[in-house]
């Protein structure tokens, strides 16, 4: 199973997709993009944000610029704000982790 395909509401999801989005947004540094698991939708996409310098950021006004470049159904519905994602090793971004901190 790739942690970078997600299931949701009966749609195959690229996270690679909405990370490349996400990443264009000026107050985004890094991203990773994941499914949790949802009793309703299968999974449920979720994405684990680092912010630049004197984040504003919320949920809401991050939901409402992703409308404007994603289909709905690949908005994250969940954020989280990291200090920086988890890596392995090899400096690359954990997503098991990642999903594990949305529990």
């Amino acid at each position: 199973m790739s942690v970078d395909i997600i299931k949701t509401g009966g749609y195959k999801v690229s996270a690679l997709e909405i990370e490349e989005v996400l990443r264009s947004h000026s107050e985004i540094a890094e991203c990773a993009v994941v499914g949790v698991e949802d009793l309703e939708w299968g999974e449920r996409v979720c994405a684990a944000l680092v912010l630049r310098s004197h984040p504003s950021l919320t949920l809401e006004s991050f939901r409402s610029w992703a409308k404007e470049r994603l289909a709905v159904y690949k908005v994250p519905t969940k954020i989280l704000i990291l200090e920086e994602l988890p890596r392995n090793a090899m400096g690359k971004v954990t997503k098991p982790t990642v999903i594990e901190l949305f529990s």
